[in-house]
């Protein structure tokens, strides 16, 4: 240890000049302003007189700033305080302070004027409770529902405004409802419900308007009822039926699509019937 470093770490020399402390926050950071865009005062604030014990580090770890990622690690470090800022008048702390409170508190909060509180809500409030927040108007808020919401209340989101919350009740409806959603009006549901649809509900979208929707169908329906696609006008569905069509029993179907004006399914059909011939020397040999 060199000279200077004794004398650096003598206690009686760090009383007098306490060393600095190095910023955690990295150079070039956000700047540090509260949320109304005023610089942060530690002597403004609720737990001033706790600062020591709470550690709190302008710039790293503060409920005052206006920059999430430090809320957040104050309320990390200190979530017994959570409950004491549910009613801050700056969202991002209310949203923060959500995550850390006991559920209990979670359900006067479903009406937080702020989407970004709400969301923090349906996220963390039992799946029982979720049925009160089918109608937030906040899509993203409303997305986090569909994703949780208990089975027997999922058929209240049938209908909502978002494509993307019926595709989740889509994915999580029982297959005995999904026929309700065999006619949404969007194109990426139905996809949806054409996957997860039995028989005899998935026929219904095989004259669905979207060519997308009826290869789903062509991948998934029963081999006897390819013929009835075969003349389909998207290219891609009549491929499905030359790639399904069964060798032994549909070879008429795989013959006339030998015959199809996109080359693509001529070239499948061409293949598959030559698979289903028996090699040249078997053919010499009983001939």
């Amino acid at each position: 240890m060199t000279p200077h470093a004794t004398l650096a770490n003598s206690p009686a020399v760090a009383s007098v000049h306490p060393l600095p402390v190095k910023p955690r926050a990295p150079s070039g950071d956000i700047p540090i302003f509260n949320w109304l865009g005023q610089p942060v005062s530690c002597a403004a604030c609720t737990h001033q007189h706790e600062r020591a014990q709470l550690g709190c580090e302008p710039g790293h770890s503060c409920m005052q700033d206006a920059y999430a990622r430090r809320i957040d690690r104050f309320f990390h470090a200190h979530p017994e305080l959570a409950l004491q800022h549910l009613q801050h008048p700056y969202f991002e702390v209310r949203a923060i302070a959500v995550r850390h409170v006991d559920l209990f508190h979670l359900n006067a909060l479903r009406t937080d004027p702020d989407e970004t509180v709400r969301m923090q809500v349906a996220l963390r409030l039992p799946p029982r409770l979720l049925a009160t927040m089918c109608e937030d108007p906040h899509r993203e808020v409303r997305i986090r529902v569909a994703q949780r919401l208990d089975d027997e209340h999922l058929s209240r989101m049938l209908h909502d405004d978002d494509y993307q919350v019926r595709g989740i009740i889509a994915r999580r409806l029982p297959p005995a409802l999904l026929p309700l959603m065999a006619a949404d009006r969007d194109e990426q549901v139905r996809c949806v419900v054409a996957q997860r649809l039995d028989m005899p509900g998935l026929w219904r979208l095989a004259s669905d308007a979207s060519p997308v929707v009826r290869r789903i169908v062509a991948e998934r329906v029963p081999t006897p009822l390819l013929n009835q696609l075969a003349a389909d006008s998207d290219w891609g569905v009549r491929w499905q039926v030359a790639q399904r069509a069964d060798i032994a029993t549909q070879v008429a179907l795989l013959r006339a699509l030998a015959a199809d004006p996109d080359p693509e399914v001529r070239a499948l059909a061409d293949e598959r019937l030559a698979s289903s011939l028996p090699p040249l020397h078997e053919v010499f040999r009983h001939g």
